[in-house]
């Protein structure tokens, strides 16, 4: 099997690279995240230009129907220039939901907005009190004459503070959870947005008799939502690989150049032997990442398989990280110097949508259920 990109794959990952490597130091990143959006408009407008946010959705809506391969191969690059554009969280998922669930209508209303950069989206599933996989949906759906209306509240919401249109989840009044699209600016919607310890942004939403539209046909939508989280492991493994890779460089280089009782650090074999151990986590990370890319692009959707990329990637990512911090010493957690930025992101993306332990227990669970 051929694990190489082809040329068009290449070609993508390159133009990416180069969007990105040209907008980003670590000065101008830091800059940007410290004010809101917390991520640049002008990028965001290029990426849009070379059809980035458009990449997963159908021709017929605005997009360019590319694969799982494709979206790895910009998910890589977002991880390794550390890039704050929401491509996950206000494209990917919540237009992934409306491309999967959504009616002809729906799609075709809302995601040539998102492809031309021009409407955002966000996802809010996520309450206070539960967490992966065990997500408890308290916001309630109930309609009236054929009119529905949402009560709850969302916390965290990826970018929900400032998303044009939520893709909300709530509990049915017959049982189940369903998706509902609604305005950003409806009548007792209340947001609250804040920055997180990676730079990113969330928000804590409030819906009061929030009117809503059912999502395609409505009912419950549990297997969907389950979809997209598998999807967007897959996403977040990539990234994680980018910013690894990063990391590595970053720290390799370091060796080379610091100097201690006259020599380079990379003299020391002890030291190199610790590099080398990150090489190995980098490998073992990135092989779960294609394992998990190769199976969506075979339209094989496991949790099971996302369960053991997003371990390994957890372990790796947390190892890796770890020993980059150690290999610079105090320069590695400086606001100045890049690595302790990538070792946030890395532990950001841990915590997202399950960490080592929850995927561990999962893996598990059938051992322990047939013993």
């Amino acid at each position: 099997m051929d694990f190489e990109l082809n040329e068009e794959q290449k070609l993508l990952r390159d133009t990416t690279r180069e969007v990105l490597t040209r907008a980003y130091d670590t000065e101008k990143r830091n800059k940007i995240v410290a004010d809101d959006p917390g991520w640049s408009t002008a990028v965001w407008k290029q990426l849009a230009e070379v059809g980035l946010l458009g990449l997963s959705f159908a021709e017929d809506d605005g997009g360019m129907d590319a694969g799982p391969v494709e979206i790895m191969a910009v998910m890589t690059e977002v991880g390794r220039r550390l890039a704050p554009e929401p491509i996950l969280d206000a494209v990917l998922v919540p237009g992934g939901l409306i491309s999967d669930v959504g009616s002809t209508d729906q799609r075709r209303r809302i995601l040539p907005g998102v492809a031309e950069g021009t409407t955002l989206l966000a996802f809010a599933h996520n309450e206070t009190g539960s967490r992966w996989p065990n997500i408890t949906v308290g916001t309630t759906a109930t309609e009236d004459g054929g009119s529905w209306a949402l009560n709850g509240v969302k916390n965290p919401v990826p970018h929900g503070a400032s998303a044009d249109t939520l893709v909300v989840s709530a509990t049915l009044p017959g049982g189940g959870v369903g998706l509902f699209l609604v305005d950003g600016d409806a009548n007792g919607l209340t947001r609250t947005g804040y920055r997180t310890h990676d730079g990113g942004r969330a928000a804590q939403i409030s819906f009061a008799d929030v009117a809503a539209e059912p999502l395609g046909d409505g009912g419950d939508a549990t297997s969907a939502i389950e979809a997209s989280e598998v999807r967007a492991q897959a996403a977040l493994c990539a990234e994680a690989v980018g910013a690894m890779e990063e990391a590595l460089r970053l720290t390799t280089d370091y060796l080379k150049q610091r100097k201690q009782f006259g020599v380079p650090l990379a003299k020391f074999q002890a030291l190199t032997f610790r590099a080398a151990d990150m090489y190995v986590l980098l490998e073992l990370a990135r092989s779960m990442s294609l394992y998990a890319t190769m199976n969506l692009a075979d339209d094989v959707v496991d949790p099971v398989v996302a369960s053991r990329a997003k371990l390994q990637i957890s372990r790796s990512s947390r190892k890796l990280g770890q020993e980059a911090i150690q290999l610079h010493g105090g320069i590695g957690v400086t606001a100045e110097y890049p690595v302790g930025h990538y070792v946030s992101r890395l532990t950001a993306i841990e915590h997202t949508l399950g960490g080592a332990d929850d995927h561990l227990r999962r893996l598990a669970a059938p051992v322990h259920e047939n013993t």
